[in-house]
């Protein structure tokens, strides 16, 4: 296991910082699926006490981005097929309802905002930034399901889309890798539909990327 950060963690807030390290590398595949946290390892790594490093995975378990192996101590989450389809039927469940209930409320100046995102969404694609568009991917989402005016909904979602993170990011990459745009054109046909104020086309958008994105990570886990 090789992790790399850019500067010695500071003693102000220490678990936080850990936590955000050890979070970051997980999400952008430093740590990879199945990779086990040995507290004592990882201090050393991020030059720390074992105390905040213990904190911090603790709060990765809470976050659902490690679990605990009897007997052997925690281990970055890895998600089988079977558990990925139930997060993402979970996900299509609430994140329809978000869109529907958001399409019929949200405002001109959430429109502005969706529209930047999704430009500069695009560009960090152009520029192979993975980890910025797809940061501005769900800013664009969040946005639309704010404004359906139920904050437990949105953090539900935000939740689920921090679980699927590192699969993303790996499913991300193989589409740039492969020429594969598709991964990033529902974003501006959802702005488009909710510029034209068709809400019915917005929900059907979102649930045809949530299905889309679901297909293409069954197929990069069944080959792996």
């Amino acid at each position: 296991m090789s992790l790399h950060t850019s500067s010695p963690v500071t003693p102000t807030l220490v678990a936080d910082q850990v936590y955000e390290v050890l979070e970051n590398a997980i999400l952008t595949g430093s740590l990879e699926s199945g990779s086990p946290l040995r507290v004592r390892d990882l201090a050393a790594m991020v030059g720390t006490s074992v105390m905040p490093v213990r904190e911090a995975i603790r709060r990765l378990e809470e976050a659902g981005l490690a679990t605990r192996i009897p007997h052997k101590g925690a281990a970055v989450r890895t998600f089988t097929v079977t558990e990925l389809i139930h997060i993402y039927d979970v996900r299509t469940i609430l994140e329809v309802q978000a869109a529907t209930q958001g399409a019929s409320r949200v405002t001109r100046p959430d429109l502005r905002d969706m529209e930047a995102s999704c430009a500069r969404m695009q560009q960090a694609v152009a520029d192979g930034r993975i980890i910025d568009a797809l940061d501005l991917d769900e800013d664009v989402l969040r946005t639309l399901y704010r404004a359906s005016g139920n904050p437990v909904l949105v953090s539900t979602i935000e939740q689920l889309w921090l679980q699927c993170r590192p699969y993303k990011v790996i499913g991300a990459t193989e589409a740039l890798a492969q020429n594969d745009s598709t991964l990033w054109t529902s974003q501006p046909a959802l702005v488009q539909a909710l510029v034209a104020g068709d809400a019915a086309a917005a929900t059907t958008i979102t649930a045809d990327s949530l299905a889309s994105a679901l297909r293409r990570l069954e197929r990069r886990l069944e080959t792996h």
